[in-house]
């Protein structure tokens, strides 16, 4: 049995450490067994695997983590906790911990720091203030993990599993490297404090290659983000102000023609464009000498 899934032990450690959660840091405590068996399950856990954790907390996941993976680094921004979680795991030679902002720290060199190197899992109850940030500094960084599952908002959740009609920047950012699945929904009633909103175990599946080749992928997602400046007009509208803001000039004649030559409707909104649909939109602007 866990024993930091006990709420008068986190309460405990929380007055000791006279740590008042903070919706800002995101610490909120997993007090939910059955969450936490499902998260653990769907990172398929070996003794050959190595697993980072970021935002480990008190360590309800840490202490599941360090059963059955050989090599568990934690990422703690909050100097009291990651004191508290090298106190508590001290006998345990498989951890390896950081106290820094993840967002700080490349993934290759957390890796290093623990004498390890790719592949990796990265596993944890992230802080939901920087959910989007921190999916992407992983996914796109040079050492991405091969399998992600983490508890994110809800919302967020179906954010990046959307389809056409709800797609998003972030969707399509999340997308062209992994294909992502909610495994589960997790009330707020399952965390201390509980949050506002409930939230969602969520699996990324590192693609082996994107679903669109691309010659340049940041002007792809800089296209993607113009056209989402103005969601809610048309594209032939969209476009041009959208891309004019991001400091390229385009004329509506040529948005107009790129988007037929790229089989798009100018009267479809952005949220309805595929991420392949986006691509052959970059491409036909290139030709056309944008």
């Amino acid at each position: 049995m866990n024993p930091y899934l006990n709420p008068q032990r986190i309460r405990a450690a929380l007055r000791a450490l006279n740590l008042r959660p903070t919706r800002g840091m995101g610490q909120n405590f997993l007090l939910d067994g059955n969450a936490l068996a499902t998260i653990v399950a769907e990172a398929s856990l070996a003794p050959s695997d190595t697993v980072i954790e970021v935002g480990p907390g008190l360590g309800v996941l840490t202490w599941e983590l360090l059963s059955r993976a050989g090599r568990v680094i934690c990422v703690e921004l909050d100097r009291r906790l990651a004191e508290r979680l090298a106190a508590e795991f001290r006998d345990r030679s498989n951890l390896h911990l950081v106290q820094a902002d993840v967002l700080e720290c490349a993934p290759a060199d957390l890796l290093a720091r623990a004498g390890a190197i790719a592949p990796y899992k990265l596993v944890a109850n992230i802080p939901y203030a920087i959910t989007a940030p921190l999916l992407r500094h992983f996914l796109e960084a040079t050492a991405p993990p091969d399998l992600s599952v983490l508890l994110v908002q809800w919302e967020v959740a179906q954010r990046i599993c959307a389809g056409p009609g709800d797609y998003s920047v972030l969707a399509h950012a999340i997308q062209f490297y992994a294909e992502p699945a909610i495994v589960a929904r997790v009330p707020a009633s399952s965390f201390f404090p509980a949050p506002a909103v409930d939230s969602a175990i969520l699996r990324l599946q590192r693609r082996a290659q994107p679903p669109v080749t691309v010659t340049d992928v940041n002007a792809l997602f800089r296209l993607i983000k113009a056209g989402f400046l103005h969601a809610r007009k048309q594209l032939g509208n969209a476009l041009p102000s959208g891309l004019a803001a991001l400091g390229v000039n385009v004329t509506r004649e040529q948005a107009l023609a790129a988007l037929r030559a790229a089989g798009i409707d100018p009267q479809r909104r952005a949220e309805t464009v595929t991420l392949a649909e986006w691509a052959n939109l970059l491409a036909a602007l290139s030709e056309s000498g944008v």
